[in-house]
This record gives structure tokens, C-alpha cells and sequence, in this order.
């Protein structure tokens, strides 16, 4: 039995994924937007151990999800689901970028990582001119390159965690509308698996999964100066150092 965190599990993929991984017999702590939207998400998964609310548009708000993260003791996974589409650019970059930058420079460390990315990350900026201007800024596209790049940069940093990201598809939730064409099953097996699976294709790191199968993804995320110009980049803006 695994004890995993689900970032935005009040709906959408992070619910899936919650129901299938208690139905697989683990633990999950749920996340939420606020207490009104945590009261719903344990009245859909009463089984659940526990739900956080923390409002990740603000970054005051990530920083106090963390402790309360690290106050429940050690997890084994946190998948990083949460994330806005269609907002404005600095929103974009705290829910999708700098959440699980704080989220994993704070929380301890589990045994694996999984940050969910995007086939759109192929047209991000791996300039990363969003991040630097003031306020900083990000399309979809640039946050979830921001994703990817973190998932290598902490699999590199830490090579006994299993620290990987993934691309869901385009799927029927409320993000992604109900003319989707993706495979909603598929679109949350691949976080369910990497959390929990034992399988030797699961147990490998800095890489970029699409329905359980390693994906084409923006070569520049193996750069070793990129990695570390974000993680710079991110400190600056939070304060927060990644260690």
C-alpha cells in the first residue's frame, strides 16, 4: 500500500486518479481550491484519508500547503495534477509552474514524483522570457514545458527518486471540454501506474510518459544550464531555494 498526494484532486484527472488508487487499496491525501470545493471532493471520496485546500494562484497559500503537506508525515508519491488552461499568464505560471516548484522544494521528498506536462509543452518557450519579466508570465504551452523541465532537473538532482512527467491527451474533463477526443481512462492510468507500478518500465526517472509508453518531447528539457536557469529563475521569484 502507497501513501500519495493528489494536487487539484477535486475533479477532472486528479479525482480519477484518486478513486482508482484507493480502489487499488493505497492512502490518498486530496487537494482542493478552497474549503467549499474540499467538502465536495470528500463527499465524492469519503475513502479518502484527508483533503487540503490551498488556493495555488497564490503563492503565500502553496508555501502554507506545503506544511501542511509535510505535517500528515511521508508520502511515497505526489502527483502534481493540478492546473488552469484557459486564465490569465501570471495565473498560469503560479498554478502550473510555480506550485509544484515550491510544492517540491518544500514538501519531503518522496520515493516518486510525477508532474503532469502536455503534448502542447512542444511549442513552449524554452527561452523562458515569461519567467523573467515582471510580473512574470506564461502561456499554457510555456507552463507546461516549465513541468517537464522540473521533472528532469529533479530527477538529475535526485537520482533516488523516481521523478518523471506526462502528457494525459487531450481528454473530456471540465479543462479539456466534453468534445475531447482523448481516452479519459488513459488519460489518468499513466499517473496511477508511475505512482504505484513495480513494473521495470515504471521505475525510471527524468522521463516523458504518454499513456504508459515514453513520448517524443522538446529536447532542449535535457539541457543541463536550462534546468538550472529555471530552477534560478524560480527561486528568485518565490524565495524559495530548491534543494
Amino acid at each position: 500500500m502507497a501513501r500519495i498526494f493528489i494536487t487539484g484532486s477535486a475533479d477532472g484527472l486528479g479525482q480519477l486518479a484518486a478513486k482508482e488508487l484507493i480502489r487499488q487499496g493505497n492512502q490518498v491525501v486530496l487537494h482542493a481550491r478552497n474549503q467549499q470545493r474540499a467538502k465536495e471532493a470528500i463527499d465524492r471520496i469519503p475513502e479518502a484519508e484527508n483533503v487540503l485546500a490551498a488556493d495555488l494562484s497564490d503563492i503565500s497559500q502553496i508555501k502554507r500547503l506545503a506544511d501542511e503537506v509535510n505535517a500528515l508525515g511521508n508520502f511515497d508519491a505526489i502527483i502534481h495534477n493540478a492546473g488552469v488552461y484557459q486564465a490569465a499568464g501570471s495565473t498560469i505560471v503560479n498554478v502550473n509552474t510555480l506550485a509544484p516548484y515550491i510544492l517540491t522544494s518544500m514538501i519531503d521528498l518522496p520515493k516518486r514524483l510525477i508532474y503532469l506536462s502536455s503534448g502542447m509543452h512542444l511549442s513552449g518557450d524554452p527561452k523562458l522570457n515569461g519567467l523573467e519579466a515582471v510580473p512574470p508570465q506564461a502561456t499554457y504551452s510555456d507552463s507546461k514545458l516549465h513541468d517537464l523541465i522540473l521533472a528532469k532537473a529533479v530527477a538529475r538532482k535526485h537520482p533516488t527518486v523516481y521523478a518523471n512527467a506526462i502528457d494525459p491527451g487531450w481528454v473530456p474533463t471540465k479543462m479539456g471540454g466534453q468534445g475531447a477526443p482523448g481516452d479519459l481512462e488513459q488519460g489518468f492510468q499513466t499517473q496511477v501506474w508511475l505512482a504505484t507500478s513495480e513494473d521495470a518500465a515504471a521505475l525510471v526517472t527524468g522521463r516523458y510518459f504518454h499513456h504508459k509508453q515514453e513520448a517524443r518531447y522538446q529536447l532542449q528539457s535535457d539541457e543541463t544550464e536550462l534546468q538550472d536557469r529555471f530552477l534560478k529563475i524560480c527561486a528568485k521569484i518565490t524565495g524559495i531555494s530548491f534543494l
